[in-house]
């Protein structure tokens, strides 16, 4: 079941995922990770689907994801013409499974950073919650092999925000995390712009002022291993301005 352009060729009846999981996975030159994660994230519960959004790999992301598809219908792709970034991708695969009935909707890295092991953990911990957020500031830090600058540079942003926006989130830069649809429905996706580490605290923050029930749950992130990170000053600046205009809107009522 693939799909090109942003736009699917195949549309599951609406409402007929009702039940089942999707755990979104946005790729750019992730070809190796992608092929060792597939099947170890399909392990974890026969009701998860995999929805990739590739934008357009140099490498054969995509390719070998079709690959795969071929032999696994619980495998979705969409292609996309060109890099558009995280935010927009996430964006692009809500919209699909909101539209294809699925009633819990995770987010995911490719590079196993997010540990396929911790998927049953937030399957359970979902049933009470409407976002379950992997954290990796709850229980004292726990970050493997990232430079001592990175981790004091997002441990102090993830205390920058708390401080700004009031959002009692120790981790509200995390990107592997799990909806129910029904919170996810509630929040305006057309309006949702940013990227990055903005694009994660901006989805935490509507979803916590539309009365979420927001459970973080204590994970092990460990940085990849193969490919190269996505990380840049850009993303940085826009998550610093981010949280300032998250609270002026929300202050204006206009959130």
């Amino acid at each position: 079941m693939v799909s090109a352009g942003g736009n699917p060729l195949y549309v599951p009846e609406t409402g007929s995922k009702g039940g089942r999981i999707c755990i979104i996975i946005p790729t750019y030159n992730e070809k190796d990770n992608i092929i060792a994660l597939v099947p170890k994230v399909l392990a974890k519960d026969e009701l998860i689907d995999i929805l990739v959004i590739d934008d357009n790999s140099p490498d054969g992301t995509a390719a070998e994801v079709k690959k795969m598809a071929e032999k696994n219908d619980r495998l979705l792709l969409i292609e996309r013409e060109k890099k558009l970034g995280l935010g927009t991708a996430y964006v692009c695969g809500f919209k699909f499974v909101l539209d294809a009935g699925y009633d819990i909707i995770f987010e995911m890295d490719a590079d196993f950073s997010h540990n396929p092991k911790a998927i049953p953990e937030f399957i359970k911990a979902i049933k009470d919650n409407d976002l379950v957020v992997g954290s990796r500031y709850i229980s004292g830090v726990n970050v493997v092999n990232w430079p001592m600058m990175r981790l004091l540079l997002s441990w102090s942003a993830n205390l920058y925000t708390r401080i700004v926006t009031g959002m009692p989130l120790r981790d509200a830069t995390s990107g592997f995390k799990c909806f129910r649809r029904e919170i996810l429905a509630k929040i305006n996706l057309n309006q949702i712009h940013s990227d990055g580490y903005a694009f994660q605290i901006e989805m935490h923050y509507k979803a916590w002022k539309l009365g979420a029930r927001i459970l973080e749950l204590p994970i092990i992130f460990i940085d990849r291993t193969v490919g190269e990170s996505k990380m840049h000053a850009g993303i940085i600046k826009e998550a610093a301005w981010m949280v300032w205009k998250l609270r002026l809107l929300s202050l204006f009522g206009r959130l």
